[in-house]
């Protein structure tokens, strides 16, 4: 490293803090990772960034269920779709 550079006053971290994010560490399931990486490849987004969304999602569809919101025929037939897809 040259002379000339002095780091007595550096500070270790990322240069910008991200507002409003934490950077954790999370196990995923293979299979999960790989689903979430082809999808960022072919929506031109990133991985994390999807994975964020789903969670984002999922709270809000938890929030709505126990807020006790009257069910929609939209959301019915939603229902009805997933469940009947997953048979």
């Amino acid at each position: 490293m040259r002379k000339e550079y002095d780091f007595s006053q550096a500070k270790r971290g990322s240069v910008l803090p991200a507002s409003g994010k934490t950077r954790i560490t999370i196990m995923l399931d293979d299979d999960i990772l790989e689903f979430f990486r082809a999808k960022a490849a072919t929506a031109g987004a990133g991985y994390q960034t999807l994975i964020n969304s789903a969670l984002r999602e999922a709270v809000v569809k938890e929030n709505k269920s126990t807020q006790g919101e009257p069910l929609t025929v939209e959301t019915l037939r939603q229902i009805l779709r997933e469940e009947l897809h997953s048979i």
